[in-house]
């Protein structure tokens, strides 16, 4: 396999190329004819091929040199394009940002943000990769996106604890509560919201341990242990609240999600007088990754756009 000691070489034959010329390839490169002509020398010598027949001053590109071009020009056109897109990125925001969020968040808040954004920086464009945080953090680690939107209290903790090399800044805070049906309320629950009743319900989980379900009772009835009934178990929020809906049983909820149900009386939030659980929302990015422009003026944009969603709904609900 041919190896360049240079890529310097090809520069250099990029530019003989499109002047036919040593002397307007030195020109344009602001180097010594005698430079340009040993760079051609020795590739010619890479490549085991004449590249030219000089007749008097003028080159005539052979047969391989008419193909490395073909080579050559996409590259070098391919650069300059980057090398005019990366200088524009500089002044104002343009090209791709790459998001990853939970598929429930990025349905509710995205869209709209990414279509207010692009109103006021049209040269910006998105690409958006749902999924859980196992499957997300790892890609952010390897550069494969940029952001990752977070639901802290409904990440699994090993996800929360690799912090070695990710920085968390808290976008909003929101309750996460325990849910029910209406009807699942009425007629199962009747009102009695104690620890006793509660413990003897129905629960829709996102794992088998029921890690998220165990934290609201840890938090809400410290130091007693319960025995829960894991009538169905879903790993995704979407699916958690589908299924509280259709009356299966209980679920924990992140409540921006399904505010509008709780407020139309379809799910009913259990209230037990304890402090409620407070869930962070939280812009995700690599700890040592210097932000470009756009991602500055982007992620600026995002906290403040989603701050403002749920200003309405926070704390004090």
């Amino acid at each position: 396999m041919l190896m360049f000691q240079s890529w310097d070489r090809l520069r250099v034959f990029y530019y003989v190329y499109s002047e036919k010329s040593i002397t307007g390839a030195s020109e344009k490169l602001n180097v010594t004819q005698s430079a340009v002509s040993q760079n051609i020398q020795k590739l010619e010598s890479d490549l085991k091929s004449s590249l030219f027949t000089r007749l008097h001053k003028k080159l005539v590109p052979t047969a391989a040199a008419e193909r490395l071009f073909e080579l050559t020009e996409s590259f070098m056109n391919g650069l300059k394009i980057y090398n005019r897109e990366l200088l524009q990125s500089k002044e104002y925001p343009f090209g791709e940002i790459r998001i990853g969020a939970p598929a429930e968040f990025g349905k509710t808040y995205l869209s709209l943000i990414m279509a207010d954004f692009r109103t006021k920086y049209p040269d910006v464009t998105f690409s958006i990769k749902f999924g859980k945080p196992e499957t997300l953090l790892p890609l952010l680690k390897d550069g494969n996106i940029d952001f990752v939107l977070l639901d802290e209290f409904l990440t699994d903790k090993t996800d929360r604890e690799i912090t070695d090399y990710l920085h968390f800044e808290p976008v909003a805070w929101e309750k996460v509560i325990l849910a029910c049906s209406r009807k699942y309320y009425d007629t199962k629950l009747k009102g009695d919201v104690s620890f006793s009743s509660l413990s003897r319900q129905n629960y829709i989980c996102y794992d088998e341990e029921m890690s998220l379900v165990r934290h609201w009772f840890e938090n809400h009835f410290p130091k007693k242990k319960v025995k829960l009934n894991r009538v169905l178990t879903v790993d995704n929020h979407e699916a958690v609240a589908s299924s509280i809906l259709n009356h299966c049983g209980l679920g924990v909820l992140s409540s921006h999600l399904v505010k509008k149900e709780v407020d139309a009386g379809n799910l009913v939030a259990v209230e037990t007088g304890s402090e409620g659980i407070i869930n962070t929302i939280s812009l995700v990015q690599l700890m040592d990754k210097i932000p470009t422009l756009t991602e500055k003026t982007f992620s600026l944009f995002l906290i403040e756009s989603i701050r403002a969603m749920l200003s309405h709904q926070n704390l004090d609900e």
